[in-house]
């Protein structure tokens, strides 16, 4: 990477992240590689109503701000800030991070080497408020990925039972991953347009997994580096309203499965998540005495099965165009 080269467009949704997006923002710019390697980091805000993008364009003439009068999700609010750039990569960067000081130059100097040669996405060291890794890679999952979580069995084991989750990665070392965790995701733009952006079906959640597994199946290879970190909080503004994201994780789950699974394991996906997980949530709620939990869980699945009619039909529709 030569001294001087804008690589990279930094795109960041936000919806009600208070002041961690002004955190973000001001880690992303506070970083060595930011001078040298960004071309402009664009703020895509989902109809925020929380004051949050309050002041984003006076932090400088790198940052855009593209406020929408509706959420649109964040997989079309992803694609809204990548079409307003041209950089031959994107960053797409969760508003609960605060990335270190290596976080863009290193990824960036491995993506411009001959090692990267078929590498589309790279992801780097996620760590917790303690400093501890996340782990922030996962696999393209089979149906037993979904139904073992649905079921229970990974709650008792996920050695014996994995989900999505590579758990049993210490995430200490690089390796080729299936995926890496979408709240630091650096694509290629080649690949990003080559594959049309995600799939702005997925309201929220998985759509950066159905991307990983679309490059992959195009023969684009997945890097996770050990060595380069950024703080990420998890949950971010969803972190507030439990209920709406179980929904949107069984909405997306649902979509997913029958997107890229065989039809009977699709629907064997669909009865575990929308049949037996319910009553496997609520035991373990009581079980905790999360009154809070409970409710939340009631909610998110009356919403799921008022839903349910519109979600298949648009998971018949990825299904028939796939």
């Amino acid at each position: 990477m030569r001294s001087g080269d804008k690589l990279l467009d930094v795109v960041i949704v936000n919806y009600n992240s208070g002041r961690q997006l002004f955190e973000c923002l001001e880690s992303v710019m506070a970083s060595p590689g930011d001078e040298r390697c960004v071309a402009q980091i664009v703020v895509v805000d989902n109809a925020s109503a929380d004051g949050s993008m309050d002041g984003v364009e006076a932090l400088g003439q790198k940052v855009r701000a593209l406020r929408s009068k509706t959420n649109l999700g964040f997989a079309a609010a992803c694609n809204l800030g990548a079409a307003r750039g041209e950089s031959p990569f994107i960053l797409f960067l969760n508003p609960d991070t605060r990335i270190f000081p290596d976080a863009l130059a290193a990824p960036l100097e491995f993506m411009s080497s001959p090692e990267a040669e078929g590498v589309g996405i790279c992801g780097i060291q996620l760590v917790n408020e303690t400093g501890q890794p996340r782990r922030g890679c996962g696999r393209i999952p089979s149906a037993r990925n979904f139904l073992y979580p649905a079921l229970g069995l990974t709650t008792l084991s996920p050695r014996l039972f994995p989900g999505v989750e590579l758990a049993e990665f210490d995430h200490a070392s690089d390796r080729d991953v299936d995926h890496v965790m979408g709240a630091f995701y650096l694509v290629r733009r080649e690949l990003f347009d080559a594959l049309n952006g995600f799939d702005e079906r997925f309201f929220v959640y998985l759509e950066d997994l159905d991307f990983s597994q679309r490059a992959r199946e195009a023969g684009w290879r997945t890097r996770f580096l050990a060595g380069a970190r950024a703080f990420h909080l998890g949950g971010g503004a969803s972190r507030n309203v439990k209920a709406a994201r179980l929904f949107y994780s069984l909405r997306s789950r649902i979509i997913f499965s029958f997107k890229h699974l065989r039809l009977g394991k699709a629907i064997a996906v669909l009865l575990a998540s929308a049949v037996v997980e319910l009553p496997l949530r609520l035991v373990r709620a009581l079980g905790r005495g999360a009154r809070h939990e409970g409710k939340d869980t009631l909610i998110g699945y009356a919403r799921l099965y008022r839903d349910l009619p519109s979600i298949l039909k648009v998971a018949f529709s990825c299904r028939s165009a796939y």
